[in-house]
């Protein structure tokens, strides 16, 4: 763990990045208060790709066509 004040901070924030996001905890401090940990950002999931589910399913004939009226009127509570 390494922990810094402020002006180090300000000096040397490229190294504490580095070692931030190498997994080694990073503290900044303030009158030897501790004030904030530098963690990296977690990486976003991988994006989605289209058509995957292919096949899986199929869209009726009828998908489009009107609710019966006895639905609708539920819908009109």
């Amino acid at each position: 763990m390494t922990e810094v004040n402020v002006h180090e901070a300000k000096t040397q924030l490229s190294r504490l990045l580095d070692q931030a996001m190498a997994g080694e905890e990073v503290i900044i401090m303030r009158s030897g208060r501790r004030l904030v940990r530098l963690t990296p950002v977690e990486t976003a999931p991988a994006r989605r790709v289209l058509g995957t589910a292919k096949g899986d399913f199929v869209v009726p004939d009828n998908f489009d066509d009107s609710l019966p009226e006895d639905v609708l009127a539920e819908f009109a509570r």
